[in-house]
This record gives structure tokens, sequence and C-alpha cells, in this order.
């Protein structure tokens, strides 16, 4: 299944390497991170644009309007929801893989209902650790195995 990249993941990408780069985001960057073509990261990079959410310089890269900051961190915030509640309600521990598919689909009404479930940290986005690509908080020390709760 292809996964299909919407404007609040490439805000929230464009948020991350901003931030870890304390700089501009690369076209290629961004690319990277959502694992699509340059081209397919430029196209919708001139639509964020275009909505005001971003600023372009040829050669120097992307950068987020406070709008754009905004609704990154919004973005990262339902992001880090469904990440808890996949791992602290239901105990996914393939939780990256999930999250990353439910993240276009599921509504701020649906987050704020998942959050009243998890025990998101007060901090919540800033926790999120972009080269884990997780919460920093998050305990996700799952045995390697499943036999171990198999055998009795």
């Amino acid at each position: 299944m292809v996964a299909v990249n919407t404007a609040d993941q490439y805000l929230k990408a464009i948020y991350l390497i901003q931030e870890t780069e304390n700089g501009p985001a690369s076209t290629g960057d961004v690319a990277d991170a959502l694992d699509v073509s340059p081209a397919s990261a430029n196209e919708m990079i001139g639509k964020l644009e275009g909505r005001g959410l971003a600023d372009h310089e040829k050669y120097e890269g992307v950068s987020l309007t406070n709008e754009g900051i905004v609704r990154a961190r919004d973005a990262l915030r339902t992001y880090c929801i469904i990440e808890r509640f996949l791992v602290e309600v239901l105990g996914v521990e393939e939780f990256r893989g999930e999250a990353k598919q439910l993240e276009s689909v599921i509504d701020d009404t649906v987050a704020e209902r998942l959050d009243t479930i998890i025990d998101r940290e007060s901090q919540c986005p800033d926790c999120f650790d972009p080269e884990e690509d997780v919460c920093a908080l998050l305990d996700t020390d799952y045995p390697q195995t499943a036999d171990s709760e198999l055998a009795d």
C-alpha cells in the first residue's frame, strides 16, 4: 500500500527538519523524510506556499510561516496522541507504521477523544524526538519476540 502524504504531514516534516537544522528545510530533506520524490515534495511545498503556510526560496529551502508552524505543531501533537494511544492503550508494537497510516485519517475530534484516554505529557509536542521519530517520553521497550508472552 502506497501512503499518501497530506499537507499536514508535509508541514510536520518541514517543522521537524527546521527545528533540527535550525534553519530552512531543503526540498531533498523533505522528500527523504516523507519517502517521496523531490518533484513531489516541490509540488506540495508550492501548494503550502500558495496557502500562506510556507515560504520557499530557491536554493535556500522552505520555512514555515507562523500559521504553518501552528498547523505543524497541531499535526505533530495529533501524531503523538496516535502513537501514545497505540502503545499505551492497544499495546501495538509496530506503532510507528500504524501511526503514520492513521495520522492522515484521524481528525481533530477523534484526536481529542483519544487524548482523554491517554496520559500525554503537557510538553507535547516539544517532547518529540525527530531522530528517533517518536515521543522521547514514550516507553517503547517491547520484548524482541512475543514468545515470552506465550510461554507460561
